[in-house]
């Protein structure tokens, strides 16, 4: 007949097994947890979680001297076309899903007599650009490439579709991160064009 003492170890080595197979549910609620927290920030307190703040704002823009679009007739982006006028810079992919959802809305900005609207044509197909454009309609004023994306790291991307407001003095005044939609917009981007035009 076994004895309370030879079970002793078999219980261990179970109970052991038990909280091992518990370790993986933990990890995944301290995730769930985490995602909660910030959906509910984004929700209840208005906080916008894909408005990553930049090391960048306030800090003079990176130079800009990337090639032009081939064959898009659109100029070259470099420091020339955007010195001293507010200028609205926008990364882009013919490959990024959420850039073509933005795109009508880069259209409408193009319209504003006080903004510029240049892009950056990140890790892309040169004729896979020209199609998307030729789609979409073009509103950029200048369109830069950048195969590598050595200038999407200079201007500290972290993702596609971004935009960066850029100052008349090239100080850089807003960051989004993602693609604008109707909220960011109204509530963000224009209120910030705004206050640059006015010059408060």
């Amino acid at each position: 007949m076994t004895s309370e003492i030879d079970k002793a170890p078999a219980r261990r080595r179970g109970i052991g097994r038990y909280l091992l197979a518990l370790i993986p549910l933990a990890v995944f609620a301290g995730f769930a947890l985490v995602a909660g927290k910030m959906l509910y920030d984004q929700d209840v307190n208005g906080r916008d979680i894909s408005a990553i703040p930049s090391a960048l704002i306030g800090q003079k823009a990176p130079s800009l001297a990337l090639p032009a679009l081939e064959g898009s007739n659109t100029p070259a982006l470099t420091d020339a076309a955007i010195d001293g006028k507010l200028t609205l810079v926008n990364v882009f992919a013919s490959w990024c899903v959420p850039c073509r959802q933005e795109h009508p809305f880069l259209k409408e900005l193009a319209k504003d007599e006080r903004l510029t609207v240049v892009g950056i044509n990140y890790k892309d197909r040169n004729d896979n650009a020209l199609r998307f454009l030729g789609e979409l309609g073009n509103p950029y004023d200048a369109i830069g490439v950048d195969p590598n994306g050595k200038a999407a790291i200079d201007w500290g991307v972290y993702g596609i579709p971004e935009s960066y407001l850029v100052g008349t003095d090239g100080t850089i005044l807003y960051k989004k991160v993602g693609p604008f939609d109707e909220r960011s917009l109204t509530q963000e981007l224009l209120p910030a064009i705004e206050k640059a035009a006015s010059g408060t």
